[in-house]
Parts: structure tokens; C-alpha cells; sequence
């Protein structure tokens, strides 16, 4: 499925490395920013007294936004 990695027979090279593509790499690393973000509003919400209702709104959005972004980017991915 994927092209072969040429390692050069290099003891040290993990066994997956041949056969992770660019579009899985992609699609964890969204996964990871949506966690990072959703773990953040998190974060606000427990200290709300400090932050205030309109930082977690700006929080909220911004994490809606890498939500939609990695739901899109999984759609294409599907697609093609």
C-alpha cells in the first residue's frame, strides 16, 4: 500500500516505519491538537473565577475550529 521506506537495513529503524503514510501521520497529529485543545478549555473551565466567560468562549471556538478541521481533513482522507 505504501512505498517501501528504504532504512538501508539499519538496525535501529522501528518495523512501522514502512508502513505509515503520510495521511496517517496527518490524521494522529489532528487527533493530538483536538485532545491538547479539549484538555485546555478543560483546563478554563476548572479555573473559571480567574479566566472568565469570554476566554472560554475564545477557547470553545478555537477548539470547535481543530474539531471541524480534523473532521474535514478525515472526510478527504476517506474520500481519496
Amino acid at each position: 500500500m505504501y512505498p517501501d521506506w528504504n532504512s538501508g537495513g539499519h538496525e535501529d529503524t522501528p518495523e512501522w516505519i514502512g508502513h505509515v503514510g503520510f495521511s496517517d501521520i496527518k490524521l494522529k497529529l489532528m487527533a493530538s491538537i483536538v485532545a491538547i485543545s479539549a484538555i485546555e478549555v478543560l483546563r478554563s473551565f476548572l479555573s473559571i473565577e480567574k479566566v472568565g466567560l469570554q476566554t472560554i468562549m475564545w477557547g470553545i471556538a478555537v477548539h470547535m475550529t481543530f474539531v471541524l478541521s480534523a473532521v474535514l481533513l478525515a472526510g478527504m482522507d476517506w474520500i481519496a
